[in-house]
């Protein structure tokens, strides 16, 4: 006779993104009610902060905005980014694009082996097999190096990842870094953020796989003293073999690498911290994520976060203009021909900084303007669509094809996604068709035998350029999940250097050149049809995938 199943596998039985659909939207009320008359909703299900986008509108752009395109160099024509996040001049020879999976993972493990002050990397999570673990090795060797020449309060090692994804499985991203903690205590420290909407019921009854859906840490940094490389790659095999990304390391840029060290540790500090013995606490004086009152660690952990952003704003600020005075003084101009610009979104936690440049990037782009936006999830939301179909500029937006989908082949409702994804991107096309915009908005998809996609970001080019001067790299996808749900960093580089301009347009033509134009044939194929299930719960899966 089979074993009785209890309630919890009945529930995990049939659970799927649609439930916590309508557990997320019933756990909102029911939270926010609680947390006004008492304080911490413990026993209630999470709030998810699902707010509504607004609904497409034609956009224009402001007076004597960016738009108005001028003749004006390319720092000074985006300069109003220094008006609302930090502005770091860097020379641009400083700056190198890294093309595939492996220069991305060797680069790492050289830099982890010869570091001498920090290593810091963020990711969603660390994977369990062989190159991941001699990723470990490399770092226990600079550690043990550290420790041999006598300087072994010198060398730290922090590391940030997602609680949920990191823990998922009895191998798992905690226990690959257990030996480095247990070693090097007091040289190593492994945060794992929590999102405070997965809480309550729906913490118990959301099962393993499907967690991470409510909203992860997803930022993508590995700092190694004063370089840094700004990805959307994680750290696991297939990121290191065969699914293809974007990956910038800048060099020899201490400021930009402590503001993002910082950045790392104010997450990390609101964050549970992994114990020698696989246990996890917060910092002393800290909100607990989803056992404490939710709007009161949203609230700390906002304070602490932008706290990092304000004070680095107003330090570049006071060196910018001290750099200028010197300027002046000597008759000629910085070295610092580049220009970088990090953006943070964690609208969990009220921070929504990358998504107000994103929307003024978009509405200012004028009909001579060109963007090259790629995503390996293609999920614009309504807002980012509608500055997309309601401003003159022209898009080359470049998406995964179905077999390069990082979903192709899965199992369960996972399987279901790049179907999702066509019928998304079917219904973008259609629009472009309806408003007449064709000539305008052009649709790509990616396609490369054996490997899967997962590049995002924007090229910027101004008018009568042939070579970006603008990009945006990082860990955002320009969707739902990414405005509304995780956690997400991204840099813009606004750059005069010539070099570095065509490093960007080699870049940009080597994603384009495996890609196909998508047309009306393109949806008539028959791996395109789309079953009438996957179009109903496509809303849903637009909002947790």
């Amino acid at each position: 006779m089979a074993a009785p199943m209890t309630w919890r596998r009945l529930v995990h039985s049939v659970y799927s993104p649609a439930i916590a659909g309508v557990f997320s939207r019933i756990s909102d009320r029911l939270c926010r009610a609680q947390d006004r008359r008492r304080g911490s909703a413990v026993l209630l299900l999470a709030p998810l902060l699902a707010e509504t986008e607004p609904a497409p509108r034609r956009v224009s752009r402001p007076t004597g905005s960016a738009g108005a395109q001028g003749s004006d160099g390319a720092c000074t024509h985006f300069q109003w980014m220094a008006e609302q996040v930090p502005a770091f001049r860097v020379p641009g020879a400083h700056i190198k694009i890294l093309t595939s999976p492996d220069q991305f993972y060797q680069a790492m493990k050289a830099r982890i082996r010869t570091a001498r002050r920090r290593v810091v990397m963020a990711s969603l999570y660390l994977g369990t097999g062989q190159l991941e673990q001699e990723l470990v090795d490399c770092m226990e060797e600079a550690l043990q190096h550290s420790k041999e020449d006598g300087r072994s309060a010198d060398l730290k090692v922090s590391i940030l990842l997602d609680y949920t994804r990191g823990s998922r499985g009895q191998v798992n991203s905690r226990t690959m870094l257990l030996p480095l903690l247990q070693r090097f205590g007091p040289q190593m420290r492994v945060s794992l953020y929590h999102t405070p909407d997965l809480r309550g019921l729906l913490r118990l009854l959301v099962p393993d796989r499907f967690n991470e859906t409510i909203g992860v840490q997803h930022i993508k940094v590995y700092l190694f003293d004063d370089s840094v490389i700004i990805s959307g790659a994680n750290l696991s095999d297939w990121y290191f073999t065969n699914r293809q990304d974007r990956y910038m390391l800048l060099e020899n840029c201490r400021e930009v690498a402590d503001f993002f060290s910082d950045l790392v540790e104010a997450v990390g500090d609101v964050s549970l911290q992994l114990q020698p013995d696989d246990s996890v606490s917060m910092l002393e004086g800290m909100v607990h994520p989803y056992k404490g009152n939710r709007q009161a660690f949203s609230a700390v952990a906002r304070k602490r976060i932008m706290e990092v952003v304000s004070a680095a704003r107003t330090r570049q600020q006071l060196l910018q203009h001290r750099s200028k005075e010197e300027e002046e003084e000597e008759e000629g101009p910085s070295e610092g021909d580049t220009w970088v610009f990090p953006l943070v979104q964690m609208k969990p936690l009220g921070i929504q900084v990358d998504e107000q440049v994103t929307r003024r990037l978009l509405t200012d782009a004028g009909p001579d303007s060109t963007v090259y936006l790629t995503s390996g999830y293609f999920n614009l939301t309504r807002a980012y669509m509608a500055l997309v179909l309601g401003t003159g500029a022209s898009y080359r937006i470049l998406t995964a094809s179905p077999e390069v989908n990082g979903f192709f082949g899965a199992k369960g409702v996972a399987g279901a996604i790049p179907a999702a994804y066509i019928h998304i991107a079917r219904q973008f096309y259609n629009r472009v068709c309806q408003l007449g915009q064709q000539d305008r908005v052009h649709l790509h998809e990616y396609h490369r035998p054996q490997w899967t996609f997962h590049a995002k970001g924007l090229w910027y080019y101004l008018r009568g350029q042939d070579r970006p001067c603008l990009t945006l790299i990082g860990s955002p996808n320009f969707g739902y999940r990414s405005v509304h749900r995780d956690l997400e960093a991204q840099i813009a580089i606004v750059t005069e250097n010539e070099a570095l301009q065509g490093q960007l347009q080699e870049e940009q033509e080597m994603l384009y050149r495996r890609s196909s134009e998508v047309s009306d044939s393109t949806f008539e194929q028959p791996d395109r049809y789309v079953k009438l299930w996957v179009k109903l719960v496509t809303p849903l899966i637009k909002n947790f995938f």
